[in-house]
């Protein structure tokens, strides 16, 4: 390829000539393809100091000039060789006809410049190409390491890999789904091959034997890489895609490089070495920018630039970012907590420039965007004022028209369905329970009703109202103090970030009830049996009204994301959030819930949870530590964390106290439940450090909880039946004002942040998906073993490897997007453990050629068709692992008389081929039928 003409002072240095003429000379890399001295020593030089030349190249000299140019590189001859014939025959004539060399030199860079203009003006689209350089760097990490065109290569750096505390200076390369590191000094090669969803422990560390180093352990090896130029941003990276790998074991799901994000047209954006690189941090800042500001999951931020906003409420110019996507604009304060602003593009109505000799003429380079509530916000000392103008015009051209789900009910054969018959009663979404069931409350609680009301009211004067308001510190502090039941749904749905989603998806949850009524599923069937026991002490749920209610919104999020379908802990959640939001807003709290708030926390696995319960054990032995050291060997703190975070303390606590929680929740995110857990803990230090067993400690964290009173409730003190409720009497001296217990965990734990708790989730996440994976394995070498041949056949150690086996097929066919037959299941509980496992027959006939004596017969390709159709039982052309344990217990270690019968089963089965070719007759389809039978159970 051609490339910027680029001087070279000794052209001759580490290079081989292989054809020269008086104005060109086509070079080879010294070693290049051959083995000696020269070849040891530049690739020990260029792994070194990565200097990855391109192996072949074509250099521009004249006779009497020292200085020569580099014109053109490639990585194989057969490309050098193409640009060797086109100088040769395009520009040898012309250049022969110069009066002088410099004449000739200035027309050949002019000529691969302009060459290099053409190539570039056709590809200018390709913006996520990578650079040579890169590209140079990629073939090599693909040659080493034998990895296929589908493995694609994120980033590499230069680092020491210590082995037997010896340094091997080399280089680390990070792709998808492996580390790597490759060595290679004076003729010694050391190479390393990782994958991603092996590492259970990854962290920076600083020691003695190994300062400033990156410490990676698997199951079997512990790594430590050293002497990085670039520490930080090598480990976010690794963090990142191991987060990935992580969560392709949850979700089974594969990652998918995002072009147009890793391609923004941003100013402030670097380009990295490698699109993918530019990618992974395109997520990461979009991630972060979601979750400060509680945007949908899809959401991709564009870019971000430093400005002020006018606040009209103090007139003051306040300095922050402004950061824009798709369909937000958003500014957030330097001052943590001063400011901060939300703008959906669909209320924006008008975008104009401020012009300097206005009265405003104190402002430099400013923006008013005006709302459709004729709200308008003043953006100032912008430092590309028109170009953010042209992507803001750009955006809101792009910004959808709000529409229902194009579904006709007619067509889903629902609309016949009488209320009589439908056991989900009217689809038409409800108001907020608390109105259609209103408690009667004492004449104290009414008056700091309106007392908190009023306030608020102050609040939106001042500040506005919506998602197009001022949000600062004085919001928090009335939130801390309680939300109104007037205005709990609109403010839950405002903080969480629901009110987006419901806007952009008019129509959608009672689509969702008509798609989902009548249908009987697993989850459909759990909900039925846990609506009763929701929140029976409250009037609303002793009514069908209610209950229908609940389930409709239960039944419609199964419905919307199957992977989670339902969790037992989800009908306490939906019953509160029943009774102060609309039906269809409810739905969508629990949308923003499940999906955004708390990720991962009600699927099968409970992953999120369990993820979290390492959290509080790492911020309980940070901020309490000798209470950590009593509770650690009790296992107290992962006990609690699971009831207590689930339901967000609803399950354990009155709900009138719970839901102020429930309000801080909506408001500051997950790290409330922390915050709140850890004050709960060092409440009760004196009482449970002098406890002696579990079950004393579980008393009084429960005794406490049950004690914690809301004094302002508009609901009854209503007692639940969770497990670690406690119903003894207790004095009024005992007890405890919830928005004290709010006050002291926002003043002792309230300088937890959102990504710290994100970092802490990362760390753990490791070490709970991978023992979720060993308990897998464990289970599936269990079900396996119970049956008597395979376990008589086979060693468990020879299961355990034939399992990593499989597995190891399996997650490459599901990372390089090879999946050949039937696709892979999600996830089901209701399935044997082994069935989850499955390879197809190029697989199978891989592993007969090499492990079983009949591999190395004339025929083993069909000797390998006929086992594996025997295997299949369900033929769908898959084998499960018990299947294949069998055949290959069979093939490998089974006596010759087993040996015998699965030949004559595939005999039998080669013949109940051939009769069914022939057409046969009854008689001999129903002899064939049996002995086809015997075929597939003959190994039982």
């Amino acid at each position: 390829m051609w490339i910027k003409p680029q001087e070279v002072l000794l052209a001759g240095a580490l290079w081989v000539t292989e054809q020269a003429n008086p104005f060109f000379t086509l070079q080879r890399r010294k070693g290049h393809g051959t083995k000696g001295l020269s070849s040891l020593l530049v690739g020990t030089l260029d792994s070194v100091f990565d200097t990855k030349p391109p192996p072949y190249r074509i250099i521009h000299h004249t006779p009497s000039s020292e200085l020569s140019y580099v014109v053109a590189c490639a990585l194989s001859q057969n490309e050098i060789l193409g640009d060797w014939e086109w100088l040769v025959n395009k520009l040898l004539k012309t250049l022969e006809s110069f009066d002088t060399e410099e004449e000739a030199t200035d027309y050949v860079r002019c000529k691969i410049e302009s060459l290099l203009a053409h190539n570039n003006s056709e590809n200018y689209q390709n913006l996520h190409d990578d650079s040579f350089q890169f590209k140079t760097s990629a073939t090599k990490f693909a040659n080493i390491f034998g990895m296929p065109e589908e493995e694609k290569l994120v980033n590499y750096y230069s680092c020491s890999y210590w082995k037997s505390r010896v340094p091997r200076q080399g280089w680390l390369y990070l792709s998808v789904n492996y580390l790597c590191f490759y060595s290679y000094l004076f003729g010694r090669e050391t190479k390393l091959i990782i994958r991603w969803i092996d590492v259970v422990h990854l962290e920076r560390s600083n020691t003695v034997f190994f300062p400033e180093s990156i410490w990676v352990a698997t199951r079997e090896k512990e790594y430590y890489f050293s002497m990085f130029l670039k520490t930080g941003e090598t480990f976010r990276l690794m963090e990142q895609l191991a987060n990935l790998a992580m969560k392709q074991l949850i979700c089974e799901e594969t990652f998918q490089a995002d072009k147009d994000l890793a391609q923004k047209s941003s100013r402030n954006v670097p380009k990295k070495p490698s699109y993918l690189k530019r990618d992974l941090d395109a997520r990461a800042h979009s991630e972060a920018y979601r979750m400060t500001f509680r945007l949908p999951r899809d959401e991709k931020l564009d870019g971000s630039t430093e400005c002020t906003l006018w606040t009209p409420y103090n007139k003051q110019h306040v300095w922050g970012r402004l950061f824009i996507s798709c369909n937000y604009i958003c500014f957030e304060s330097r001052v943590k907590n001063l400011v901060y602003v939300i703008i959906p593009l669909r209320e924006i109505a008008l975008v104009e420039k401020v012009d300097s000799n206005s009265s405003m003429n104190v402002l430099q380079d400013a923006l008013i965007l005006t709302t459709n509530s004729k709200v308008n916000f003043l953006f100032a000392q912008l430092p590309d004022r028109d170009f953010l103008l042209e992507k803001i015009s750009e955006l809101l051209a792009k910004v959808p028209v709000n529409h229902r789900p194009a579904t006709n009910f007619k067509e889903t054969g629902t609309d016949d369905l009488s209320e009589d018959s439908n056991p989900y009663g009217s689809w038409n979404p409800q108001p907020a329970l608390s109105t259609l069931f209103p408690v009667e409350i004492s004449s104290h609680v009414e008056a700091e009703e309106a007392k908190k009301l009023h306030l608020w009211n102050i609040h939106f004067a001042e500040y506005g109202r919506g998602i197009c308001s001022y949000n600062n510190s004085r919001a928090q502090e009335l939130v801390l103090k309680g939300i109104p039941d007037k205005l709990r749904g609109e403010l839950w749905m405002l903080y969480s970030g629901a009110i987006n989603e419901l806007e952009t998806h008019p129509g959608y949850y009672v689509w969702l009830v008509e798609q989902s009524r009548g249908r009987c599923t697993v989850a459909a069937e759990e909900i039925e049996r846990d609506l009763h026991r929701s929140l029976p002490e409250h009037p609303a749920f002793q009514s069908e009204i209610g209950i229908n209610a609940l389930r409709r919104v239960l039944t419609a999020y199964a419905w919307r994301n199957a992977s989670i379908g339902y969790c037992q802990a989800m009908n306490i959640v939906a019953s509160v959030l029943l009774l102060y939001a609309s039906e269809e807003e409810a739905f969508w709290l629990l949308v923003a819930l499940c999906e955004r708030l708390l990720p991962d926390y009600y699927n099968t696995k409970v992953v999120g949870a369990l993820i979290d319960q390492g959290v509080l054990e790492d911020l309980t032995k940070d901020h309490l530590p000798d209470l950590y050291q009593k509770l650690e060997p009790l296992g107290i703190l992962s006990m609690i964390s699971l009831s207590w975070f689930l339901t967000i303390f609803l399950s354990v606590m009155p709900f009138a106290s719970a839901v102020n929680i429930v309000d801080c929740f909506f408001f500051d995110g997950a790290k409330v439940v922390f915050q709140v857990a850890l004050a709960v803990l060092e409440a009760n230090k004196d009482a449970l450090m002098q406890c002696k067993d579990d079950g004393e400690a579980m008393t009084v964290l429960s005794k406490y909880l049950e004690s914690v009173m809301n004094y302002d409730a508009t609901l009854p003190h209503m007692m639940h039946s969770a497990p670690l409720c406690w119903k003894g009497q207790k004095n009024q001296q005992e007890f405890i004002d919830v928005n004290d217990l709010i006050y002291n965990s926002y003043s002792k734990y309230g300088f937890l942040t959102s990504s710290m708790i994100e970092r802490l989730r990362l760390k753990h996440r490791l070490k709970v998906v991978q023992n979720l994976e060993d308990t897998t394995m464990r289970n599936v070498i269990r079900s396996v073993q119970s049956d008597p041949f395979i376990s008589t056949w086979l060693s468990q150690k020879e299961l355990l490897d034939l399992f990593y086996v499989v597995k190891e097929d399996q997650l490459t066919q599901q990372s390089w997007g090879r999946t050949s037959g039937v696709a892979q299941d999600k996830y089901d509980p209701t399935l044997p453990f082994f069935e989850h496992y499955r390879i197809d027959f190029e697989y199978f006939r891989l592993l007969f050629v090499t492990l079983t004596p009949w591999g190395g017969g004339q025929n083993p390709e069909l000797l390998a068709r006929k086992v594996f159709q025997l295997l299949d039982l369900n033929e769908d052309n898959m084998i499960n692992f018990k299947e294949l344990a069998l055949g290959l217990g069979i093939l490998c270690r089974a006596g010759l008389e087993y040996r015998l019968k699965l030949l004559y089963a595939c005999h039998l089965l080669n013949k109940d081929v051939e009769v069914e070719t022939e057409h046969p007759s009854t008689e001999d389809t129903e002899v064939a039928s049996e002995d086809t039978q015997y075929c597939y159970h003959i190994t039982k």
